[in-house]
């Protein structure tokens, strides 16, 4: 069996049935990782001690254990506590070793997962890049000169590549969905609350969720269900869902509105028509599933954008303040710190209030729909350098011009998903996003699926170069 191919709930399903132990699933996902890192560089954190709680789980599994994932290897994002190991979040310094696991990992655990690292991500998840100079590049499994996306790109290169069946990561302003659409993987940014994101109560005040990112649909809907729920702390308790349920449900004929506007932003903005024809492609198989698709745009505005900015920046202040030695981030990071701690105050209340309004007013096109289909991202993804010795204000000018369609439903604190929407002339990844209002996900969920059966983006897989 090749390990590489074998999806989560196979992977969990060869365990159960004994054609393969966990301890040799999690020793060759640490061979593999190991092998990749000075390449691919998907890991900030390898977990070598994995391989006793996979001996525990061989264990178990002979007991008759009946967990989910009972063995099998799974990766974190750097951005969420294991009990030993420590927390950088794409910083360079000295972190101190966590000494409790966060509430989602503790389901990771409950669920018999086995951790076997924690992804490399860019710094306080600011961009949509992996790279830092605390580790370096972490690249594309479809083009070692690109980047795989951020900030959940460390997560994204390793189920691309097939280290790991699937990968937990965390979306702030598309953070789960961009690499999900540049490494042709489904990514699901899920209801605000839906996963706990304890120890914090909420992450950057509101807009950043957890979420699974896998090859098919049924992964990441089982991921998701496995890592849903809430710790006693948490701000946000949405009602409960079945993920896995809505991966087989019919949906019925749905109302699709298919919407290629830019929210606005401070930049220009184009949308890359490679990435318009993969979009146009998804659209032309609803239609052939039987949905009405119609060219409609939610009601997106300044107050939007305006609500984003301190809730982003004020978050990346209040990280920065646990970091060893600030001195060794990059320059944009405390510049941004700076940012938020002038938007902090006032401006960070007025944005939390404008959301209830926003609702109402991005949310009328529910009203007429059911659904919104968009692009993910703008262009496909770009050079793995292409942050390199930029400034504050030529950073944000590249990372509005690629990716400037996920991040308003971070805002809205609304689900969306992203699907592979088929490769570039160059064989680049690109996706498009499905968008619901709240609690949407087994609708987005039961569409995805619909759109796997027929187009098979899990068959398709990166020549490996690692």
């Amino acid at each position: 069996m090749n390990l590489t191919d074998v999806g989560l709930q196979d992977f969990a399903a060869a365990l159960r049935d004994g054609r393969i132990t966990s301890t040799h699933a999690v020793s060759d996902a640490l061979d593999r990782i190991d092998s990749s890192q000075s390449t691919l560089n998907a890991f900030r954190v390898v977990r070598h001690a994995a391989l006793d709680e996979a001996a525990a789980a061989d264990r178990a599994l002979t007991q008759g254990t009946d967990l989910p994932l009972l063995g099998v290897p799974i990766a974190i994002k750097d951005d969420t506590d294991i009990a030993g190991e420590p927390t950088a979040f794409g910083c360079a310094g000295d972190f101190p070793r966590k000494t409790e696991d966060a509430e989602v990992v503790r389901r990771l655990r409950a669920a018999g997962a086995v951790i076997v690292g924690k992804t490399n991500t860019c710094e306080l998840g600011q961009w949509p890049f992996t790279d830092g100079a605390a580790f370096g590049y972490s690249r594309n499994p479809w083009n070692r000169d690109r980047t795989p996306g951020g900030s959940s790109g460390g997560s994204a290169a390793a189920v691309a590549a097939g280290l790991v069946p699937a990968a937990l990561g965390s979306d702030g302003a598309g953070s789960v969905r961009i690499p999900a659409a540049w490494t042709n993987l489904v990514g699901i940014k899920p209801q605000r609350g839906r996963i706990s994101t304890w120890p914090d109560a909420e992450a950057f005040n509101g807009i950043t969720v957890n979420g699974p990112l896998a090859r098919t649909v049924a992964d990441a809907a089982l991921l998701l269900d496995v890592c849903s729920g809430n710790h006693d702390g948490d701000l946000h308790r949405p009602q409960p869902i079945s993920a896995v349920d809505a991966v087989t449900a019919d949906p019925g004929p749905l109302r699709i509105a298919l919407s290629y506007r830019i929210p606005f932003t401070a930049t220009r903005t184009a949308l890359d028509p490679q990435v318009r024809a993969g979009v146009e492609r998804i659209a032309a198989t609803l239609r052939r599933l039987g949905h009405t698709v119609t060219i409609a745009d939610p009601a997106y505005n300044l107050l939007l954008s305006a609500s984003f900015l301190p809730r982003a920046t004020a978050g990346v202040d209040a990280w920065l303040r646990r970091v060893p030695d600030r001195t060794l981030v990059d320059a944009r990071t405390r510049a941004t710190a700076r940012t938020g701690q002038l938007l902090g105050g006032l401006p960070l209340r007025a944005a939390r209030r404008a959301e209830r309004l926003l609702h109402k007013q991005i949310g009328a096109i529910f009203t007429d729909f059911d659904i919104v289909l968009a692009p993910t991202t703008a262009t496909p993804p770009p050079r793995v350098d292409a942050m390199d010795n930029q400034s504050s204000w030529a950073t944000d000018k590249l990372i509005t011009a690629a990716c400037p369609y996920a991040w308003p439903w971070n805002v809205l604190g609304w689900p969306s998903v992203n699907v592979p929407a088929g490769f570039t002339d160059d064989g680049l990844p690109i996706g498009a996003q499905l968008m619901g209002n709240a609690n949407a996900e087994p609708r987005l969920i039961s569409v995805a699926a619909q759109l796997e059966s027929e187009l098979r983006w899990d068959l398709q897989r990166p020549e490996q170069w690692w």
